[in-house]
């Protein structure tokens, strides 16, 4: 498995796996697969053109295939830039099970403890979605509340988990 950071020159790949994602996964998303459709692929370049605040990760297979996805943003203002937020979490589900998830969440915490000021990263992860939820705590990631009715779908409301991995406390 490939790791590296993607570029605009990706934006194709993420399009395809993003919205798979969010079609597959309605539930999990804050964006829905009909708003991001209608994005054009001018504005995927430049959401995934990386910068010193922010990047996304993605995961090849060994054909080359782009299987899954991470963001990471930094808060750019000052009382709060020392807190950066996980985001877009998505892997392919041909290649669940095979640590793809816990690849890309181990290199994006090694990376953002290269940022210099950064203490903590956060997250949301719907409540009732078991698998990331263990996946993040193994990494050291604890849940510091959750906000009930965080989302939406159709008439069926959503718990999401707040999370956060305090960078350097082992």
């Amino acid at each position: 498995m490939n790791i590296r950071t993607l570029t605009s020159a990706d934006a194709e790949l993420y399009r395809e796996l993003r919205l798979q994602a969010l079609q597959q996964h309605p539930d999990v998303y804050l964006s829905s697969y009909e708003s991001e459709a209608k994005l054009s692929i001018a504005n995927t370049r430049i959401r995934l053109a990386p910068a010193e605040h922010h990047f996304t990760l993605g995961a090849f297979d060994s054909d080359d295939k782009l299987v899954g996805m991470v963001t990471l943003f930094r808060e750019s203002r000052a009382k709060i830039d020392h807190k950066a937020n996980v985001y877009s979490v998505y892997v392919d589900p041909a290649v669940r099970k095979q640590a793809v998830g816990r690849l890309l969440m181990l290199e994006l915490i090694a990376r953002a403890k290269d940022m210099p000021g950064l203490e903590q990263l956060n997250l949301t992860v719907t409540s009732t979605n078991l698998p990331a939820k263990r996946l993040y705590e193994s990494l050291g990631f604890i849940c510091y509340g959750t906000e009930p009715r965080a989302m939406k779908l159709g008439e069926r409301y959503l718990d999401e988990d707040h999370m956060v991995l305090m960078l350097g406390a082992e």
